[in-house]
Parts: C-alpha cells; structure tokens; sequence
C-alpha cells in the first residue's frame, strides 16, 4: 500500500524566509569566488616620501606553502617589473608550522638586494587560535616606550627559537639578509638610508638596536604593528595584519591598526596588508587585496605593471 503523504503549504512568511536562505547562499558563494579571485590578485600601493630614497618596495606575510607559491612566483615578477632598488620582507615566511622551508628558493628570484624581519609565525608563535588570542591580549602588557621599551612579556613556550633559526637559515641561503634587532647603513641611488630590523614582538624577541645620530632617512622594520614604539624614524614598516583579510584598506578595528598609514605622535608607520594568507586552505581575501608597496618610483607603476590597480598616497 502506498501512503499518500501532503506536504503542507508553507506558509507566506516562510517562503519569504527560504527565497531569502536561497539568495544568502548564492551571494555566500559568489562572494567565497570573489575572494579566492582577490586572493589572487595584487595592487601596488605608491608612498610618496621626501627625502626618502627612490623604488624600495616591500611586502609582507608570504606565508609559503605549496597551494600559494605560484602566486607568490608572480609576485616576485611583478616586484622585478618595478624595477626595486631595494626589496623588504616583513616577516610571516612560513604557513602555521610548516617544514617545506624548501619553498624559501622563491625568494633567490629578486632583482634586487633583499632584506627581512621574521614574523610570529616564523618562531611559532602565537599561531594557533588559542595562542593567537592569549597574545592579542598579552600584547597590552609589554611597554613600548622608547625608553624602558621592553616585550620580554610575550616570549612564552610557544616561542621556538631553534626553528626561528632554521627559518633564517633557510632565507640567508636564498639571499635574504635577515635583521634581528639590527641596523644596516644603506646608499640607495645617492641617498642614505638607515635601515633598523626588529625582530618579532609576539615571540617576544624585540629589543631595537640603539641607533647612531643620521642624516640618513631612518626606516624601521617590524612585523606586529601593535609593538612599535615612537622611534625616531622618518617611516616605520610593518605587517602582521593581512589587512583585517576581508575588511576594506584602511581599516581600524577595536583600535587596532589594520591597513594603511597611520600618525602617532608625528611619527608615521604604514601597515600593509600583505600578499599571503594564514590559517585557510585557499587564498580567500575580501577586499583586503594583495598589496605590494613602493616608496618613491622613479617611473609609474601604472607604466610597469599596466592594468594593475595602484593606490597613491603622499606622506607629509
């Protein structure tokens, strides 16, 4: 015998309801595309600084792994296209605690001298959702003076300093110089440059360097940007953020510095938002594109990469 079975009407409210789930989920999904799309592609951001030497570009949070490294393969080209005279890396190598530190070859493709700060992922730290939630509330403990400055706070067992080492290993073999708490002088095309690396805050391994008196145009380096101090820099330089990774460029939140340039007692320091991604199988970034970033190019960037997106913004 076969059961006759009415499926009610539903009613008016809920059929509204269900059109509206219907809908939610196809945007849900046309908006995971168009964040896999924006994970894939990158925009140049143009700093406009007096007295700052000419085509030093830099980027942040590669976090390698196999899923990524053709678009960071394409990143590097288009680094070259720019023609740097110098190339920045501000830390976050590697993808939560990889071993394929192999994937550091990508780097031996520069055009370009290279230098680099290591990030919290580099040392392990703080990189699982429990420890990245125990740091951003640690982080508030540290003092950031410049005087007394002092985040020995934040270095805890999930800092590891033997693989920080390997990871910097990896880098110096691949023509990456690494700056732990160390400064460089520079001549850029005639001009000079201090370059100051500090290394990871969140591992609690930050501890600047005293730096000489300069005429010299002083760029600090740092991968968090909640553990700068008001150092006496003409630009300070930093990542961490991904750029919120699915919110807009020049965002704040909760008064965290997510993307852009932000002042603070007439210093200056420019977040950027990186060309990797963490914790996610597939490069997904919504409208926190890939951001590659250039300080004072001697030809336009619209000229060198035709059809990219470039974002200009003057310091002063």
């Amino acid at each position: 015998m076969g059961l006759d079975l009415k499926v009610p009407k539903l009613p008016k409210i809920g059929r509204i309801r269900f059109l509206s789930l219907i809908v939610f989920i196809g945007l849900l999904n046309a908006s995971i595309g168009f964040a896999y799309v924006g994970g894939q592609s990158s925009e140049v951001t143009v700093l406009t600084i007096d007295g700052a030497p000419n085509d030093i570009v830099f980027i942040a949070d590669p976090h390698l792994r196999e899923e990524n490294i053709d678009h960071t393969r394409q990143i590097v080209e288009e680094v070259n296209m720019l023609d740097p005279s110098l190339v920045l890396i501000l830390g976050d190598f590697v993808y939560e605690d990889g071993e394929d530190l192999y994937l550091q070859e990508v780097w031996s493709g520069i055009d370009a001298p290279v230098y680099a700060i290591l990030g919290n992922h580099d040392y392990k730290s703080g990189i699982e959702a429990v420890t990245w939630m125990q740091k951003n509330s640690a982080v508030s403990s540290a003092c950031y003076d410049v005087e007394g400055y002092n985040v020995s706070c934040l270095r805890d067992d999930t800092t590891d300093l033997a693989y920080a080492d390997r990871v910097a290993a990896a880098l110096e073999e691949n023509g990456v110089t690494v700056l732990r708490n160390e400064y460089v002088p520079l001549s850029i095309n005639g001009t000079d440059l201090l370059l100051v690396g500090v290394d990871d805050g969140w591992a609690g391994m930050a501890d600047p360097p005293e730096i000489p008196e300069t005429d010299a145009f002083v760029l600090y380096m740092i991968h968090e940007p909640d553990c700068r101090a008001d150092w006496d820099a003409d630009l300070t330089i930093a990542g961490h953020t991904h750029g919120g990774q699915f919110l807009p460029h020049g965002t704040s939140l909760a008064g965290k510095e997510i993307s852009g340039l932000f002042e603070r007692n007439e210093r200056f320091c420019y977040v950027t938002r990186g060309i990797g991604t963490s914790n996610f199988g597939v490069e997904l970034r919504l409208f926190a594109t890939p951001e590659i970033v250039i300080i004072n190019p001697s030809v336009p960037p619209e000229e060198l990469l035709p059809g990219k997106k470039v974002v200009h913004i003057t310091v002063e």
